[in-house]
């Protein structure tokens, strides 16, 4: 029987494909007026999975703009009722749902403080769309598995064409049209080897620059599904202390984008398996996987900064086929609904 996670996220490519389509006149319109206010720096406000899309961004805004960029903490207003003096900042709040009420808070608040600000929502009746000065809409249809997976990368992809409009860009690079028929590619891989994780209880996942959320997300989906006790970690905060805990058959997640993080993580991994762990290596890199006992070998290449909505999908799929090998219900996390309300 398939599930509504595993439908989901092969409707990935799709999603891509209608935000390319029907979103970059929005996009484009929004960081016009964006441009034209000014904005020294950026705050991400987000929860759960629309959390490691804002690191994402972080690393977008940071790189390609130079613009400092931090992620918020949304109790400095919700529950400490902070009076942050905002002029000149661009606050983005992103949420599926659109109904987030720390989300919302800190929209809502941050204009009042004299922030622009831009809500990103799978909902353009929502609570959050109507809350900003400009909405952008995820057009990822009605996702009803608890797990995210299509408004994820749907989230990566909207975040990913406002830096590029606010860097200048008239349209979308051709690197960035080229991400549905990508997309399409990695779902006709599969995992090798998946099945020696089957009892697994604890893992690691680890990547580095913008591929850091990706190993966010990664072990976020693992624990929603799996319910294994997953960390995400950066390659150079795992090398500063945690490292020391993994030995022999420690399970790991590595997972190896192109661009300059590749070399750093080719060497970890090195590390990873002569102190005995049974590496999992996602990358398009042959010679790597075809090493490692686990793999899931990306049959495509694209621009580093491209790379974490492409190599989203194998950790979804690992997460879904996971938690099937326990026995588990992906569709069904234990204590999970759709909309989390915290204050």
């Amino acid at each position: 029987m398939t599930t509504k996670m595993l439908n989901e996220i092969r409707e990935q490519p799709e999603v891509l494909r209608r935000i390319l389509d029907e979103e970059w006149g929005a996009v484009l319109a929004a960081a016009r007026d964006l441009r034209s206010r000014g904005f020294r720096s950026a705050m991400l406000a987000a929860r759960g999975t629309s959390d490691n899309a804002a690191l994402y961004a972080k690393y977008l805004f940071e790189m390609t703009l130079g613009v400092p960029a931090a992620l918020a903490s949304p109790s400095a207003f919700t529950l400490y009722d902070s009076e942050m003096k905002l002029d000149g900042v661009l606050v983005i709040g992103v949420s599926q749902s659109g109904e987030s009420r720390d989300v919302l808070e800190v929209v809502g608040k941050s204009r009042e403080l004299g922030a622009t600000t831009v809500s990103i929502t799978n909902d353009e009746s929502s609570a959050l769309a109507e809350a900003a000065d400009h909405h952008l809409f995820l057009h990822a249809g009605r996702e009803e598995s608890v797990a995210a997976t299509k408004t994820y990368t749907a989230s990566l992809l909207v975040l990913y064409l406002l830096v590029e409009a606010l860097n200048g860009a008239e349209s979308p690079r051709a690197e960035a049209k080229e991400l549905p028929e990508l997309a399409r590619a990695v779902l006709e891989a599969e995992w090798r080897g998946a099945e020696r994780y089957r009892y697994a209880n604890h893992l690691v996942v680890t990547s580095r620059g913008y591929n850091l959320a990706t190993a966010q997300e990664g072990a976020l989906k693992l624990m929603e599904t799996s319910y294994v006790v997953a960390h995400a970690f950066s390659a150079a905060d795992l090398r500063h202390g945690p490292i020391a805990m993994i030995g022999q058959d420690f399970p790991v997640v590595a997972i190896v984008p192109p661009g300059k993080a590749r070399e750093g993580m080719k060497d970890l991994v090195g590390n990873l398996v002569e102190r005995g762990a049974e590496v999992a290596v996602i990358s398009d890199d042959e010679t790597l996987t075809s090493r490692a006992p686990v793999r899931f070998r990306m049959p495509i290449a694209c621009p580093e900064e491209l790379s974490p909505i492409l190599y989203a999908i194998p950790p979804q799929l690992l997460a879904h086929d996971l938690s099937r090998l326990k026995g588990l219900d992906p569709d069904a996390p234990r204590g999970l609904s759709k909309v989390t309300e915290t204050w």
